[in-house]
């Protein structure tokens, strides 16, 4: 029984890793460049900082005014606040497109390194979807996420296969340890089977998050696996219900939670408000108070409909919900809606901000990305190999068709010459 099982399960793993494997070639190549991808751009904008940054900051107004002047076809979404003095602030206006403003002049800084932030969106493209165009990426979204959860399968059923037929040292040494001097098809059965065994724990969890991000029901799941409610789609009535109440604000608005930003209205627009400088002052002093170590502070850009302003203070690398809090400030008063830590939220929220920065690994911070840049690495190195192999094993099984058919053509009588007749 547990032959026939084993056997199915190969065949079934070998059809899934062809069928795949170009798509998660292309994922795991990309997910291997992307592994230091905040820090490379950081690194590449190092030399874009203040000179002397001394006397008053000039209003937020003015930052926006700057960046939209700058790039007249796109619309500021979202003002960074760094807390280095020498820091500019960092405008986001679209299209993965990021403008560096002087807080204490006003004036454009640039978009810091436009050349690297390019490579890292086509490369990002690439890796979500297939670096489709516009009108495609909804079916290239498709094909990644079903092409992750084919690998999910092949890395879990990779875990049994791995298993010798025969426990001896022997046997296992040849499935464990990188052998050198292999050649052909020994050599990419080595490095399967060693790659896939020693990088099966931090490649399952890189790929089943993914699934998360990926899908609805996946994200869900994660919630109700510690027995929660999972939070209403974005844009519902629940769902907005559910934010103004403070029960389904999520940290990582980014990963694709289904959420909706305290920073929209579902009604019309505000008689009066607070100054967006005020709320920053705010926000600030908040930082300051519980978050001391605090490196950027985040808000979306509110527009006249705005009655919520969410702020998100950040004393980590950005990808590391665990030191991340929101504020939430009254637009129309500046008075306190809620203030969130990691440590306060749900388990589930919490689960669920985890695996999504542990599909990057940025949750552990430097450590969790080069683990997760190695299961990358690996995951090529499986798709390369398994699909040497699976042709290997097409080839040989072609010849010996060929063989057969050969032999059988020389054992059937042959006609003799007419001389003979």
């Amino acid at each position: 029984m547990l032959v026939l099982l084993r056997k199915a399960l190969f065949w079934t793993h070998l059809t899934v890793g062809v069928a795949a494997g170009i798509v998660i070639f292309i994922m795991s190549v990309t997910g291997v460049l992307l592994t230091y991808q905040k820090q490379m751009v950081a690194f590449a904008d190092r030399s874009v900082r203040i000179a002397d940054p001394a006397g008053g900051l000039v209003p937020t107004a003015a930052l926006l005014a700057t960046a939209a002047g700058s790039a007249p076809d796109a619309k500021p979404a979202s003002l960074t606040f760094r807390r280095a003095a020498d820091a500019p602030v960092a405008v986001a206006i679209g299209s993965g497109r990021t403008m560096l403003v002087n807080p204490y002049s006003g004036t454009a800084m640039g978009e810091g390194s436009p050349g690297v932030r390019k490579v890292f969106r086509f490369i990002t493209d690439a890796h979500r979807w297939l670096a489709m165009n516009d009108a495609s990426r909804d079916t290239a979204r498709k094909i990644t996420g079903a092409a992750n959860l084919g690998f999910l399968f092949l890395v879990l059923s990779g875990m049994f296969l791995w298993l010798p037929r025969v426990w001896r040292w022997t046997n296992v040494r040849a499935v464990l340890l990188f052998k050198g001097g292999l050649r052909g098809k020994a050599r990419d059965f080595n490095w399967h089977h060693v790659a896939g065994i020693w990088c099966a724990l931090p490649l399952a969890l890189v790929v089943a998050s993914g699934a998360v991000i990926s899908y609805p029901w996946a994200s869900a799941l994660v919630y109700r696996a510690v027995g929660e409610k999972p939070p209403a789609p974005a844009g519902s009535v629940a769902g907005v219900a559910a934010v103004t109440s403070g029960a389904a604000r999520d940290g990582d608005r980014a990963a694709g939670v289904a959420s909706v930003s305290d920073s929209t209205s579902t009604s019309g627009a505000l008689k009066a408000s607070v100054p967006l400088d005020a709320l920053v002052a705010t926000a600030r002093a908040h930082a300051d108070g519980v978050a001391p170590a605090w490196r950027t502070i985040s808000v979306p850009v509110p527009d006249g409909k705005t009655k919520r302003v969410t702020f998100t203070i950040d004393e980590g690398s950005g990808g590391q919900p665990q030191l991340r809090q929101t504020l939430v400030l009254d637009r129309a008063t500046g008075d306190f809606v809620s203030a969130e830590s990691f440590a306060t939220q749900s388990r589930g929220r919490r689960l669920r901000s985890f695996m999504r920065f542990a599909h990057t690994g940025e949750f552990g911070g430097i450590p969790g990305q080069t683990i997760a840049g190695i299961a990358s690495l690996a995951a090529a190195l499986l798709v390369w190999t398994g699909l040497a192999l699976s042709l290997r094993r097409l080839r040989a099984r072609v010849q010996r068709s060929a063989k057969r058919q050969g032999a059988g053509f020389r054992n059937q009588p042959q006609p003799q010459p007419l001389a003979d007749l």
